[in-house]
């Protein structure tokens, strides 16, 4: 079963899916990959869903969060190593793709065309902290404009081709 909530960010409204797993999906209303036929039953709570609504009530007041809600996330396992490496970007810092792809020994279009923009859990599984290898902002699902929005919130500025703010992720 599916289990479905909006929720509504500074940013714009989302909507939050689960199954008794995990959060399978965090979409942004009018953003390029959100389901228009998703069917589920429509909740005010569920446990994942009010644990990711608190991961995102914290995100929004403008502190990093501490702690994940459980995922549960379909992908290759491609991009479910790409979705992890994305979950160690620090709040406030980003990578490239050149950097991301590195770690999974891909290409840069690879991480990108095939991982990251398949990302359905987007904010939580931070896709927004990844940039160019020269700082520029590259597509979202959501909308570039969006994307700015995020980085500004986390104070990442500036963020202006030339003047990257990447910090190499750990092992």
């Amino acid at each position: 079963m599916t289990y479905l909530k909006d929720y509504d960010s500074p940013m714009c409204r989302m909507l939050l899916a689960c199954d008794d797993e995990g959060l399978s999906g965090l979409w942004l209303y009018g953003g390029r990959e959100f389901p228009r036929d998703i069917e589920g039953l429509r909740t005010d709570s569920h446990p994942i869903l009010d644990e990711a609504q608190r991961w995102l009530d914290v995100y929004f007041s403008g502190k990093a969060p501490d702690f994940t809600p459980p995922l549960h996330v379909s992908g290759t396992e491609f991009q479910r190593k790409v979705w992890d490496i994305l979950l160690t970007i620090p709040y406030g810092h980003t990578c490239t793709y050149g950097e991301v792809a590195r770690k999974v020994s891909s290409s840069p279009r690879a991480v990108g065309g095939v991982a990251v923009s398949k990302n359905r859990v987007s904010i939580i599984i931070p896709c927004h902290r990844v940039i160019g290898h020269d700082g520029s902002l590259k597509g979202y699902v959501g909308g570039i404009e969006r994307k700015k929005w995020l980085l500004r919130h986390e104070g990442v500025r500036p963020y202006q081709p030339g003047q990257c703010t990447c910090r190499t992720l750990q092992p």
